[in-house]
């Protein structure tokens, strides 16, 4: 660990000077646009961030922000250590299709045959494994894993935690993001190689790339340039909650770097690991027996930047967010890691990956009457979904069923983009020039939308509620492991936060039941015999989540 205020002045120095700076007044564009999203997002006295910016082999940008030991005064340089979570996916990926190359298993093994005693006999593929389709249950979904996260355990034994649940359907029907079937593929890769995921990882993946910076986490080795993982309590930044790095596994225990990780999109898009035609199918994503893309492959998922093709993965473990994304067309690789939970990089990386391209998203916002905006409103059809396109409190705003309320703003006509959002919406008009309906465009996917005859749905209306009968309210609910709603008084309105998320506004209905402002959701707070407040239920997308009070 780094303890001296001289050796962090020496950091903060090395992290301004050590990335490629080309010359040319462009590319000082560039980096005074780049500077400017990551500046945003972290600043220097908070937990903070590594970035690598590259294109066609050739660093545009690599910094470090923020601090990565608040109690050390020690800030980020631009080759810190940080945990990469889920990113780890594709190293396993990889393996299990290195070992697959050389004849030692197939994708289409069932897992039964390196697990005999495994207690699901359903039919289960290797390839299942990888592309979330098995449809075992993820032991980070099970109660019993949180209690146990300072616990060192074996893969077999972490395996074991969901093996006796019922499948949460029949494999390779439909797509469930799932850490358990990382584990397994982990766990196989041990059982055909011989040796431990470790050292296959190091050998196998890490030499051969380059890597020179990465390992197996491991929280009682000494790593130099390792950064220290945050959360954020309210407004205070904490110390990250604990975990044994042996619990992660092959779904998440890597460390690495941003440059690392590029020397690996390098070593991996230039077939040094593995033959063309696996890679091919590792970001080819699966497509479901009703014809609906999973958008996911093998540890990789695929999207698009303004209309380039991407592929990506992010990470999260406590104190720890991290995104890798690559557009093959334009050469350009982006990573940020972060070592605060409280703070996503994907949308940073999104719009580094925007300007790298040519393409920011900068969209300008025109103006719109009220007169103009109420064509468009109206309550729009998908199959069995809705969306509300409605002119509230002076602005345009779209809300999905179950969803969010999002500002819609017009930069064209019959064109929107969302607010803080990577999501458009196109508006259609038949022959006589009436909206049909909409084009909705996401970097994942292109929906069409029919406006139908349906009004409006009305606004509930807000009542007033005694302000003893609101403090009562106040407090933390559990409504799962890890999700705890908080619940503020300020002003006499009632405001709710989830772990991780934004505070909202609470308005009443009633006197025991509130809507979530901007959220298709509401809050429901039950009483015990003697009249005091013990539980809450949030009702949304059709469901009752219960929520006990601490």
């Amino acid at each position: 660990m780094l303890r001296l205020l001289l050796i962090s002045i020496i950091l903060l120095f090395v992290s301004d000077i050590a990335f490629t700076q080309p010359s040319g007044a462009g590319n000082q564009k560039l980096i005074t646009a780049f500077d400017s999203i990551m500046k945003k997002e972290f600043k220097p006295n908070e937990p903070g961030a590594s970035v690598i910016v590259v294109k066609k082999g050739e660093v545009l940008y690599k910094k470090g922000f923020g601090m990565a030991d608040m109690e050390l005064n020690v800030p980020v340089n631009a080759d810190m250590i940080f945990r990469l979570g889920s990113i780890t996916k594709q190293f396993t990926a990889l393996a299990i299709m290195q070992l697959a190359d050389k004849g030692k298993l197939s994708l289409s093994d069932l897992l039964t045959k390196y697990i005999p005693d495994y207690a699901i006999k359903e039919p289960i593929t290797i390839e299942q494994l990888l592309n979330h389709t098995s449809g075992i249950k993820s032991y980070t979904n099970v109660d019993s894993f949180w209690a146990q996260m300072r616990t060192d355990l074996t893969p077999r034994q972490i395996i074991k935690l969901t093996e006796k649940d019922t499948l949460e359907f029949k494999p390779g029907t439909k797509w469930n993001y799932n850490n358990t079937g990382y584990v397994i593929l982990g766990y196989i890769i041990e059982k055909v190689a011989g040796i431990s995921y470790e050292t296959y990882v190091q050998q196998n993946l890490f030499a051969p790339a380059g890597m020179k910076n990465s390992y197996y986490g491991n929280e009682s080795k000494i790593i130099k340039n390792r950064a220290k993982g945050y959360k954020k309590n309210g407004t205070e930044f904490q110390i990250s909650d604990y975990i044994s790095m042996t619990l992660p596994y092959a779904a998440g225990s890597l460390i690495s770097t941003v440059e690392d990780l590029w020397k690996w999109n390098k070593a991996l898009y230039s077939y040094q690991l593995v033959k063309k035609e696996w890679v091919d199918k590792a970001i080819t994503p699966y497509v479901l027996p009703d014809g609906s893309s999973t958008g996911y492959g093998f540890g990789l998922s695929v999207a698009n930047v303004q209309g380039s093709k991407s592929i990506e993965h992010g990470g999260g473990i406590p104190g720890f967010l991290t995104d890798g994304i690559y557009l093959p067309g334009e050469q350009v690789f982006v990573a940020v890691f972060s070592n605060c939970d409280c703070k996503r990089p994907d949308a940073v990386t999104t719009k580094l990956a925007a300007i790298a391209i040519g393409k920011p998203y900068n969209y300008k916002a025109l103006p719109i009457t009220e007169a103009d905006a109420k064509q468009f409103e109206g309550v729009y059809i998908n199959k069995n979904e809705e969306r509300i396109i409605k002119w509230k409190e002076g602005k345009l705003t779209s809300q999905r069923s179950g969803g969010n309320l999002f500002t819609i703003n017009m930069y064209a006509k019959d064109k929107f983009f969302f607010d803080d959002s990577f999501s458009f919406i196109e508006f259609t008009r038949n022959t006589k020039g009436v909206i049909e309906g909409l084009k909705f465009k996401s970097r994942t996917e292109e929906v069409t939308w029919s406006k139908s005859d349906k009004p409006l749905p009305s606004e509930k209306k807000i009542v007033t509620v005694a302000p003893e009968i609101l403090k009562d309210y106040v407090g933390a609910y559990q409504l799962a492991p890890n999700f705890i709603i908080t619940i503020t008084l300020e002003e006499n309105q009632l405001y709710g936060q989830a772990t991780g998320q934004s505070k909202l506004l609470l308005q009443p209905i009633s006197n025991t039941r509130f809507k979530v402002k901007d959220v298709e959701a509401e809050v429901e707070f039950k009483q015990n015999a003697e009249g005091k407040t013990e539980s809450l239920a949030l009702h949304q997308g059709g469901r009752e989540v219960p929520g006990k009070k601490q």
